[in-house]
């Protein structure tokens, strides 16, 4: 597997949900749950409604409360999104579980699921800035400013590609190892959030 066929299936996640076009479109992943690919479908999918759901919260127009109940989906979306992310990386720590780290081997800051987690936002950029560049009824420098942004992007996927790639072929030869950690987000968390825990009092 390369960043090339994880891309591919971002984009297929992006495409469809477009068919449609709405928040309330329901997910109909076209892969089986025992293929990696069902989970990085489901990612991204995530990422492409809560995209649309912070489009919707920022309408100057929008009423407080509809604003409110929108900001607590995208606080539940937001751990789901996290807590895929760890699970893709478990997948990760299982197949490679088998693999001896070399002597000097190293430790990436970064691991390989989260990678792909900015390689599904980068996707979700990529799509709607083209989208504006070729907007009819966008004014021309509009469209310019855009699709230099848009060049910006596609350079940015290039790079990201080649580093994923990179650290995984690192991990499989043993010139990097894996290490993870929970993100221990803490304002779901009613033990830990003090606005939470004080109201069960």
């Amino acid at each position: 597997m390369t960043s090339t066929h994880f891309f591919e299936i971002f984009e297929k996640s992006i495409k469809d949900y477009h068919v449609y076009d709405t928040i309330e479109t329901e997910i109909k992943n076209p892969y089986n749950k025992d293929q990696f690919e069902y989970l990085l479908y489901q990612k991204n999918w995530i990422d492409t409604v809560q995209w649309h759901l912070e489009d919707i919260i920022r309408d100057p127009e929008i009423e407080p409360t509809e604003a409110l109940k929108i900001k607590r989906v995208i606080d539940a979306s937001n751990q789901k999104r996290t807590d895929l992310v760890e699970f893709i990386d478990g997948y990760f720590l299982n197949k490679y579980k088998n693999i001896k780290p070399n002597k000097n081997a190293t430790l990436n800051s970064e691991t390989v699921a989260w990678a792909l987690d900015r390689l599904s936002i980068l996707a979700l950029k990529i799509f709607h800035m083209s989208e504006e560049a070729n907007r009819e009824s966008a004014e021309q420098s509009h469209k310019t400013n855009c699709k230099n942004k848009l060049d910006i992007l596609n350079e940015q996927k290039i790079d990201l590609s080649t580093a994923i790639n990179q650290l995984i072929e690192d991990i499989e030869k043993g010139n990097k190892y894996m290490k993870t950690y929970k993100q221990m987000k803490m304002y779901n968390d009613e033990e830990l959030n003090p606005v939470l825990y004080k109201t069960k009092k």
